[in-house]
């Protein structure tokens, strides 16, 4: 009857192909929670817990948790001889005081060689879930069409999805005010249609990740990519007032699309440069920043922290704004803590040597200022497979998305 800690995250190709969610409960012996010295500042009675979640038989070496403490949940699997798979995968609490308070929806997309795609031959559908006993048991609510790569989120009330309308095509939000069974359709700029992109490759070509959508100074705040070119994309970021009808395109800016400038940077002059997949945060200091995947060569543990000025202007600093940050070199999920302020992210291990892009261990780190970050605990760590060439060619624990879980006692979980 305990609380649990749940998860999301897509598995790659080789052992399995589908969308998971872990729990640990809280009865009886904590598995592992993180130490008093991480969260000194904190009042005790504050403090966040992180308890452990492996997958299936998968243990990091040295993990101790008892499984009779996990939960494995199973969201949906798709049989890889299909040639369909799974990515993109979010997930959200249904807050309190809205229809259907403490349910989890979670969706993921499609994508592959014969996934669903539009008359344009872009993939563009996104499924959703549903569970009303803490990620015990789920069901399939509903198939969405001309949705990819989509964030939900909850705000003002309502649940909303928002991503592109297909690869590399529209930006587009969808709200579901009845806990995600019926959802609004973007027709046009005044349901959902934000910004226009495509159709198929013609410019703007807009994309994105399930990426966090962050409120900050009265605005609502969310980052994507205009994929211009093979060799380099555009970073922009859009926003709008939190009191505006979200669905109307009117209400939302995007700001100049800043294009990085491989010039000022010629140790990555003959590589392929994207920035991509980026976070809003806001720093310490109420700096809004765009912190983003740094994808060129074999460059890892990397983010580019592009600043967002204000709604329009974007800058960045190429002496100072590249920082270390944990796993950057794949897709990441940064969330800054509301209760004592620091700063979390799921990533990937990523370490010099042959294996350096494998995404087959995913940890959890944690920062003050998002420039010292610690490392907490391996979350998912492939042990099936005796081979390392293997496990880092077929294992893939990724694009996790997570969210921070506040209990009714005013203690919180992160929900992974």
């Amino acid at each position: 009857g305990g609380r649990v800690e749940l998860a999301v995250w897509g598995t790659g190709f080789g052992i399995t192909n589908g969308i998971f969610l872990a729990a640990v409960g809280d009865g009886g012996e904590k598995a592992y929670a993180l130490s008093d010295e991480t969260h000194a500042e904190r009042p005790a009675d504050r403090r966040r817990e992180q308890r452990g979640v492996t997958t299936m038989s998968n243990r990091a070496p040295g993990d101790t948790t008892r499984a009779s403490d996990m939960l494995i949940s199973e969201i949906h699997w798709q049989d890889p001889l299909t040639k369909t798979y799974l990515g993109s995968p979010s997930i959200v609490r249904i807050p309190a005081g809205q229809p259907g308070e403490g349910a989890l929806l979670a969706t993921h997309d499609y994508f592959g060689s014969e996934c669903p795609r539009n008359m344009y031959g872009a993939e563009n559908l996104t499924s959703l879930y549903r569970s009303d006993d803490d990620g015990r048991t789920w069901r399939n609510l509903r198939h969405i069409p001309d949705a990819w790569w989509s964030t939900l989120f909850a705000h003002d009330g309502a649940i909303y999805l928002l991503g592109v309308s297909a690869s590399n095509e529209h930006i587009v939000i969808r709200r579901s005010d009845d806990g995600g069974y019926t959802w609004t359709a973007p027709r046009d700029e005044s349901t959902g249609i934000l910004f226009r992109g495509g159709p198929g490759t013609t410019p703007p070509n807009y994309h994105c990740a399930p990426v966090p959508v962050v409120v900050h100074n009265g605005r609502i705040w969310r980052a994507f990519e205009d994929a211009y070119s093979p060799l380099a994309w555009y970073v922009c970021v859009i926003s709008a007032p939190v009191d505006a009808d979200l669905l109307d395109a009117e209400n939302w800016t995007m700001t100049e699309k800043f294009s990085f400038d491989k010039a000022r940077t010629p140790e990555y002059a003959d590589l392929r440069t994207l920035l991509m997949e980026g976070n809003v945060v806001p720093g310490p200091d109420g700096t809004l920043w765009n912190v983003l995947r740094f994808n060129v060569g074999t460059v890892i543990n990397t983010a580019a922290f592009v600043r967002i000025v204000d709604e329009h202007t974007l800058s960045f600093d190429y002496d100072n704004g590249f920082v270390e940050v944990p796993g950057a070199r794949s897709k990441f999920t940064i969330r800054r803590d509301p209760v004592g302020g620091r700063y979390w992210i799921i990533s990937n291990d990523q370490k010099p040597g042959p294996h350096c892009l494998a995404r087959n261990s995913l940890s959890l780190h944690s920062s003050p200022d998002l420039k010292t970050w610690t490392h907490h605990r391996v979350l998912l760590h492939d042990d099936l497979i005796s081979d390392p060439d293997k496990s880092a060619e077929l294992t893939g624990f990724q694009y996790a998305d997570w969210q921070f879980d506040e209990r009714p006692d005013g203690r919180g979980d992160i929900i992974y």
